[in-house]
């Protein structure tokens, strides 16, 4: 295990020491460099590492701390962004292997928004090609390793930001979730995260189901992320009105009262692992003992949405491919390549029927979750599988049977955060999933914080990196 460090500060308690002049923005990012020189080795999180501009923009926070002229609550705290969301002349491969990859020429609103509130941002982190592994495996950058254990996944397609997380590479890492790459890598690696409701974080490509959020070690790190990053951006077409900021004199978060569903059954896709769904009825125990009124959910998606789902997924990542240089096809990875090849025959009408199940995953979904303040799930049926697998289920021809409960609420366009509750008998984390009605980030956060505060789970330890 590697010794706590400033680099495993949360981002409150790094500017409650700048205040007080224990110690320095700068000071901070030498914690979090000698952490990533003693981790990346290893893990392999990072896909481009920015040490002269976090540097500077370290030492221009410390002088503005020292003037008492703070931006803020990320004033000096250092992040990461995924690879792919844009930093002007940062390349943007995409998590693939490029004859000559692409340099993004402006920074998306998520950057801007993070550099205007003083954030230190570190660099890129990685991910799988064009996303659509749930795990680190990539043909450009290689494999993505867990800081817990280097032989078990990161999860995906957040694998970058997620192993950055755990291995304590500062307190706040950006990544993106199209049917569960914020979570997948949250509850493989005892993270907090928060896939938000569509458009509370504007992108500068938005696509359907598609979101960017947070992952940290703890969900007040989630929300300190969130309040910054969540800023309109009239780039995104899709983008949401600002929320009412809370004032002071709301209440905190309490259960009682509480109407919430317990999810054990997605309805499709692989079972849940028993001492998963152990962790998560425990979970939502927790919530009822404190005074919820905790329900049952029954299942509200089945196989042959999924199996649409993952069909529509394979047609526009087929389109992806052919609109590369044979050469460039080439260098994907086998296994996606042979995935996308799914799509490769899909009539019109075939496609026009999987877009009316993703319409009809929307419509179960917001049905059968709307009598509750909040739902309670596993992220996925099983625990972190090897390093080396592409998928949990590494089953080609097959749709993909370990995002039932987490896609729907993608395609719903509801929030949906992740929390550590517990771990199996061999030691590897379980997240819950907690996920509430459009619209309703604060509330999920705030269970989510509240949930972390009220449970005795530990947080996961790192493993020694030789």
């Amino acid at each position: 295990m590697s010794q706590n460090t400033l680099a495993d500060h949360t981002a409150d308690a790094m500017t409650s020491g700048y205040t007080s002049g224990d110690f320095t923005p700068f000071e901070v990012l030498a914690a979090v460099v000698e952490r990533m020189n003693e981790c990346e080795p290893v893990i392999n999180a990072l896909h481009h590492r920015d040490d002269e501009r976090s540097r500077a923009a370290a030492e221009a926070s410390a002088q503005r701390w020292r003037e008492g002229r703070s931006l803020g609550a990320l004033d000096g705290v250092p992040v990461t962004i995924k690879e792919n969301v844009a930093r002007k002349g940062v390349s943007m491969p995409g998590g693939h292997a490029w004859a000559k990859v692409p340099v993004s020429t402006h920074d998306a609103p998520i950057t801007q928004r993070l550099e205007e509130a003083g954030a230190l941002i570190l660099g890129s982190t990685t991910m799988p090609d064009w996303g659509m592994l749930s795990s680190g495996v990539s043909s450009l950058h290689g494999i993505t390793r867990s800081p817990l254990d280097p032989s078990l996944t990161t999860g995906g397609s957040s694998a970058g930001a997620g192993a950055a997380a755990a291995a304590g590479y500062g307190p706040i890492h950006i990544g993106s979730d199209i049917g569960g790459s914020i979570r997948l890598p949250c509850t493989w690696l005892g993270l907090a995260g928060l896939k938000p409701s569509f458009g509370r974080v504007p992108l500068d490509a938005p696509y359907m189901g598609r979101c960017a959020g947070p992952l940290a070690r703890t969900m007040p790190d989630v929300k300190a992320a969130m309040d910054i990053i969540s800023a309109p951006d009239d780039r995104d077409y899709s983008r949401l009105p600002q929320p009412a900021l809370e004032t002071p004199s709301r209440p905190s978060f309490d259960p009682k009262g509480l109407k919430i569903g317990l999810q054990l059954d997605a309805g499709c896709g692989e079972p849940v692992n028993p001492e998963i769904a152990s962790a998560i009825t425990e979970a939502a125990e927790r919530f009822a003992r404190a005074g919820a009124v905790v329900d049952t959910v029954d299942p509200f998606i089945d196989d042959g949405l999924l199996r649409d789902m993952d069909l529509f997924w394979r047609v526009r990542s087929w389109s992806d491919l052919c609109a590369l240089p044979v050469e460039e096809q080439a260098l994907i990875l086998p296994y996606i390549q042979q995935w996308a090849q799914g799509g490769a025959d899909v009539t019109g009408l075939r496609l026009m029927e999987c877009y009316h199940s993703v319409q009809e995953i929307r419509r179960r979904s917001v049905a059968a979750t709307a009598a509750y303040d909040l739902v309670i799930s596993p992220v996925s049926p099983d625990a972190a599988f090897p390093a080396e697998q592409p998928m949990p289920y590494p089953r080609v021809h097959e749709p993909m049977g370990h995002i039932g409960f987490t896609m729907p609420y993608n395609m719903s366009e509801q929030p949906a955060g992740t929390v550590l509750a517990g771990y199996t008998n061999d030691g590897r984390t379980i997240g819950a999933q907690i996920s509430s009605r459009r619209f309703a980030d604060e509330l999920v956060m705030a269970a989510g914080s509240w949930f972390e505060q009220a449970t005795d789970v530990p947080a996961p330890v790192r493993a020694a990196m030789n």
